[in-house]
């Protein structure tokens, strides 16, 4: 998939030192969960064994088709937000020299229009945990509306209990919002 700026690509494990490079970065893993990379090789796994979903791409700029992110719709069975085959959830992450430009709510719009004509969901939710106001700000450039908070073990990667905001977006929202666009 392209956009005005970028590439969403399937994962390949040469992608693995870009991934280290932004992936041991203590400011972005922790806020959505998962502990800073320790190695190329630890990357390499999780290319292999985490970012292989159906619905998993690579953010990569298009002059130089290099991997500075992840976004993902994870599907029935991959979500604990929903287990209906018509809904999904939206994830991602963006390696910190790329914040404040715009990257993520573009890549995630992507995904977010192939989720609904291309998929067939009705309805597609994300979530972020209690402080992190960037990933808050990308669902609500996105037009995500909050349906619910709870406490839960969500972070288990780092072995914290958080408190988890869920927002959602249906076809219907999505219609309204891109007529009003």
């Amino acid at each position: 998939m392209e956009t005005k700026r970028l590439i969403l690509r399937k994962w390949t494990e040469e992608d693995a030192e870009n991934l280290y490079k932004y992936a041991k970065d203590p400011d972005v893993g922790p806020a959505a969960g998962w502990p800073p990379h320790k190695s190329i090789e630890e990357s390499r796994a999780v290319i292999r064994d985490v970012f292989n979903g159906a619905e998993c791409y690579a953010i990569c700029e298009k002059e130089n088709n290099q991997a500075i992110g992840a976004v993902e719709l994870k599907l029935k069975g991959h979500t604990d937000m929903t287990d209906r085959e018509d809904e999904c959830e939206l994830g991602y992450w963006l390696g910190k020299p790329f914040w404040g430009r715009g990257y993520m709510p573009e890549a995630a719009a992507a995904l977010l229009q192939r989720g609904f004509e291309e998929l067939g969901m009705t309805t597609i939710w994300c979530g972020y945990y209690d402080g992190n106001q960037k990933s808050r700000r990308v669902q609500e450039k996105l037009g995500f509306q909050y349906d619910h908070s709870f406490e839960a073990d969500l972070a288990p990667l780092i072995h914290e209990v958080r408190v988890c905001h869920a927002s959602k977006m249906t076809k219907v929202i999505r219609k309204m919002e891109d007529i009003h666009a």
